[in-house]
């Protein structure tokens, strides 16, 4: 007992604060080195870009580690100026909570961006104890948090927008909303009190209340803006966090992007994907002609809606061929974003991205109904043979040509790969000894003869994309089943190309 005594006594004596030693005191150092080690401690990075630039960093997701991983951070670029390290952890994007969302489904679209991360090995360790992320979030990002308001007013024929907005004394661009009780505004999501943010793609920092007005007097009939509450608002900027848009939950919204769900039928989706050049000159690839009863029709697909995303991918700056590819890749089950055209010119007026709202409206009750018997019939070719679903391969020319050889059954029409010379662009592209050729350059070629492929190839130039299936599985498809028309020829007609899928 006297020994622990004394230990206890010379402890205590060493956690004595000596003014000369200050903070240097190598105790209290070692004390505040062990409590940054147990508590992890998120970081907050906000990114802006400009128009054509990347935020220099990859999203990935990795075998044997947890979580949405960043890599590739670029010295210098965006994402690596504004402290992301290689390894850390996503916790959230734009104040959403990403932790347990599918990484297809990450969007980071815009020209900014505000990320909460964590460091790789802190994660690690966090997720091995059974730590509560969420939680850890919340208190770092403390309470009375709550998201801003994107909403949309529509003025009252009596009663007018029913919004007007004070300046807050002694701040600068700054504005208190005043609200009408049961007018337009209130109706629209807008709360009294409430800090204005942004209007109709505007920011309102730099305005001067005079210059607030004259923007009210010009936006007619609508008006869109980004409010927050007052304490929210002091919380964001105590974090040094923006306020945008892409935080929002979305008010009144005349017009929403919306996630469809298509299982293939036997004459495959049934409709018609038409490139075409707007009167803007903007190129958009237009859903239309659905035909009755059909997958798409089903599904809620809507004629002359335009395609955004195809399995959670944007397509905007793809070409038609190489959407067509996507949707032909995913086999019976695909996936579309899809806008009006009305909707798509709302955010383009605002410079926001119609992907930031979208709504699902799949119908659960047809999904649950189709699914089954789609997956009854694709069950003995599984048994047959794992790799049923054909393939894409994408081929460059070289100096010896483009690395296969091409064969056939003499007097039949069909082709199939009879050689692949390795180390060529054959190989490269994923094309096996033995595959069945399906398409050229999305020319269906099943029943055409060696001659005629031939002459696909060499039509294409440097450039040569192949649909192609193993033999075992081509053959198992065909004793079941007839190929649909989802692998059908392209089109194409003066300035726009038509694939029906």
């Amino acid at each position: 007992m006297t020994y622990i005594s004394i230990v206890l006594c010379d402890l205590l004596k060493k956690f004595t604060f000596n003014p000369k030693e200050g903070i240097d005191n190598p105790v209290m150092v070692i004390t505040e080195d062990a409590d940054s080690v147990s508590t992890p401690r998120p970081r907050l990075c906000v990114l802006k870009r400009d128009e054509g630039e990347s935020y220099g960093f990859h999203l990935r997701v990795e075998q044997g580690r947890q979580g949405h991983i960043i890599r590739n951070v670029v010295l210098g670029g965006v994402g690596g100026c504004s402290g992301l390290q290689d390894g850390d952890r996503l916790l959230e994007v734009n104040n959403f909570y990403v932790v347990d969302v599918p990484h297809a489904e990450i969007r980071l679209s815009g020209h900014q961006l505000c990320l909460l991360v964590l460091d790789g090995d802190e994660y690690e360790q966090a997720v091995s104890q059974g730590q509560d992320l969420e939680g850890l979030v919340r208190a770092h990002k403390g309470e009375g948090c709550k998201p801003p308001r994107l909403c949309h007013i529509t003025r009252d024929s009596v009663s007018g927008l029913g919004i007007n907005f004070t300046p807050v004394e002694g701040e600068r661009g700054c504005f208190s909303v005043s609200l009408l009780a049961g007018g337009a505004a209130e109706n629209a999501g807008v709360c009294r009190g409430d800090r204005l943010v942004w209007m109709n793609g505007a920011t309102v920092s730099e305005l001067t209340h005079s210059a607030l007005s004259r923007m009210m007097k010009k936006c007619g009939n609508h008006i869109t803006i980004l409010v927050i509450d007052s304490e929210s608002e002091k919380n964001y900027m105590r974090q040094k966090m923006p306020v945008l848009p892409a935080m929002a939950v979305p008010h009144n919204l005349p017009y929403r992007a919306r996630k469809l769900h298509l299982v293939s039928g036997s004459e495959g989706y049934g409709f018609l994907l038409r490139q075409e050049k707007t009167p803007s000159g903007r190129m958009s690839h237009v859903l239309c002609e659905m035909d009755r009863g059909s997958p798409a029709e089903r599904a809620g697909m809507q004629d002359g809606e335009l395609l955004l995303e195809v399995n959670g991918v944007p397509v905007e700056s793809l070409e038609h061929e190489e959407i067509v590819a996507r949707i032909k890749q995913s086999g019976q089950h695909v996936s579309f974003t899809t806008i009006t055209p009305q909707g798509l010119e709302f955010y383009s007026q605002l410079g926001l991205s119609p992907l930031l709202f979208c709504e699902d409206v799949a119908n659960e009750k047809e999904k649950e109904s189709s699914e089954p018997a789609s997956i009854a019939k694709q069950s003995p070719q599984k048994e047959m043979d794992g790799l049923y679903k054909p393939r894409l391969c994408y081929l460059q020319k070289g100096p010896l040509g483009f690395g296969f050889n091409l064969g056939c059954v003499p007097q039949s029409p069909g082709t199939f790969i009879s050689q692949v010379v390795f180390g060529r662009s054959g190989q490269s592209a994923g094309l096996l000894e033995g595959d069945v050729v399906i398409e050229v350059n999305g020319q269906n070629v099943e029943q055409k003869y060696l001659e005629d492929v031939i002459m696909f190839v060499k039509e294409g130039g440097h450039c040569l994309s192949l649909l192609v299936m193993d033999k075992a599985s081509y053959n198992a498809i065909k004793q079941t089943e007839t190929l649909t028309r989802e692998f059908t020829e392209n089109q194409e007609e003066d300035n726009h190309e038509i694939t029906y899928l």
